[in-house]
């Protein structure tokens, strides 16, 4: 191909991480791919809550992730990056790339520009976007009316969730992000946690209408496990409908399901925390007018997680066939 095929990936958190770390393979092969990551900052826990409530910036923890993601294996500066002081007063519980990334935005005065500033740094694979540089944060609405402000807060609930809000409500996307949507060959959503990692991105204003006019194909990675209190007893079906719900519409061509097989001791060990496989019901979202795309993406381990190989291969292939209708 002439030019390189463009993924969009939305979401945050370690899952994100994970097809990062995979597509990154591909920006020096054949297919060639060209990454643009675009990054909920709402998280308000751990390192970066406490940089956030004392420096008045964007989160950097998902973005730090990302970066390291799409940097070149075993560097030093990547390991540098994702360094956590272990011991000081003030510094306990920091990583160095969290508070890099706070340095340049003090110095920058604009967190995205930071971001920018350290991407060249690290000489990563790939673009990186915060999907909004507005200073917001998560309010949800549980099935019994309470609401429940902050994403550390909402996280750690163990009712269902009805509705989730930014406050403040209207906040403008980067031109860049808006841009990279338009000329995508395809947009993946997931894999993440469903109301704190991939929602969050759909609801700066703007970015379900770019998603729907954008000629990119549009796919959904499945979680492998339901994560507790968030999505206890959804099925890939609920994240689906979930997702649509809040972006105003359906968003999705196709999605993207595990085929792989969970051993019985890992079902024990993640029933203890009253996490669970995750339910797809093909049935249901062939109904929905999807495309179901089944392939074995576990990584093996101690841990249920997804493969970056596999699910990036994944990804690559949905871009191929998209980039071949376009043209």
């Amino acid at each position: 191909m002439s030019e390189p095929l463009r993924v969009v990936s939305i979401g945050g958190g370690h899952g994100l991480s994970a097809l990062l770390e995979g597509l990154k393979k591909y920006t020096h092969a054949d297919p060639r791919v060209d990454i643009t990551a675009i990054v909920t900052v709402t998280d308000d826990g751990g390192s970066s809550g406490r940089l956030r409530r004392e420096f008045d910036v964007l989160p950097p923890g998902d973005i730090r992730n990302c970066m390291v993601a799409l940097s070149e294996d075993g560097a030093l500066l990547s390991k540098l990056f994702q360094y956590r002081f272990k011991a000081g007063h003030g510094l306990k519980g920091h990583s160095f790339g969290n508070l890099f990334l706070t340095a340049l935005t003090e110095i920058t005065g604009d967190f995205p520009d930071a971001v920018r500033s350290s991407a060249e740094v690290l000489n990563i694979a790939g673009r990186i976007f915060p999907s909004t540089a507005a200073n917001v944060s998560l309010e949800a609405m549980l099935d019994d009316g309470t609401v429940v402000r902050g994403e550390s807060r909402i996280s750690r609930s163990r009712r269902r969730i009805r509705q989730i809000r930014l406050l403040p409500h209207r906040v403008r996307p980067l031109r860049e992000t808006l841009e990279a949507i338009e000329r995508a060959d395809l947009i993946t959503f997931g894999p993440g946690s469903l109301f704190t990692s991939i929602i969050p991105n759909l609801l700066v204003s703007g970015v379900p209408k770019a998603i729907r006019h954008s000629r990119a194909r549009k796919a959904y990675f499945v979680n492998l496990m339901t994560q507790p209190g968030e999505t206890t007893n959804f099925s890939a079906s609920d994240h689906v409908l979930a997702v649509h719900g809040h972006a105003g519409g359906k968003l999705f061509d196709s999605v993207v399901v595990s085929v792989s097989k969970i051993s019985p001791a890992l079902r024990r060990r993640y029933a203890e925390q009253n996490s669970a496989p995750i339910e797809n019901d093909i049935g249901v979202l062939q109904e929905m007018g999807l495309e179901i795309i089944g392939a074995d993406l576990v990584q093996k381990g101690r841990k249920v997680r997804h493969n970056p190989a596999a699910i990036a291969r994944v990804a690559v292939e949905l871009a191929m066939e998209a980039r071949k209708r376009r043209s």
